[in-house]
């Protein structure tokens, strides 16, 4: 079935509207004194939205299942899904970030990277859709 327009504009919204708040959390990661010196070199805004979107995108997935205890319209979950996680997460920028890290030489940056960056998110997932399965109505 091809989606409708409507579709095709939920994802451009949620598109939108991710991106902008990811630009917010890699800035305020960037420039948030809390993180110091290593918010320069490091990527931790970067690792920070792939964390909580991956977390998200479980919760989402688990919560609005159409089995579950809280169903949403598939453009409902296209709009949430593949519109607002799609555009807040950066898995593009985390490449990117981590090529550059290996061209500067900063190899264990980009090690620790890639690293933290896939465990945490798939630990982010998996949380993220435990939750979205408890928080269900029995």
């Amino acid at each position: 079935m091809t989606p409708s327009w409507i579709t095709y504009l939920a994802v451009a919204l949620g598109g939108a509207l991710g991106s902008v708040v990811r630009f917010w959390v890699g800035g305020w990661v960037g420039g948030a004194k809390l993180f110091g010196t290593v918010a320069q070199t490091f990527p931790l805004g970067t690792l920070l939205v792939n964390i909580s979107g991956s977390f998200l995108i479980g919760l989402i997935a688990a919560f609005t299942n159409p089995e579950g205890g809280y169903p949403a319209s598939p453009t409902f979950r296209t709009f949430l899904m593949v519109g607002i996680c799609g555009g807040y997460t950066t898995f593009s920028s985390f490449s990117l970030q981590t090529l550059n890290l290996v061209q500067e030489g900063q190899w264990l940056y980009a090690g620790a990277n890639i690293a933290l960056s896939v465990v945490l998110c798939l630990v982010a997932v998996w949380l993220g859709h435990t939750a979205g399965l408890l928080l269900q109505p029995r």
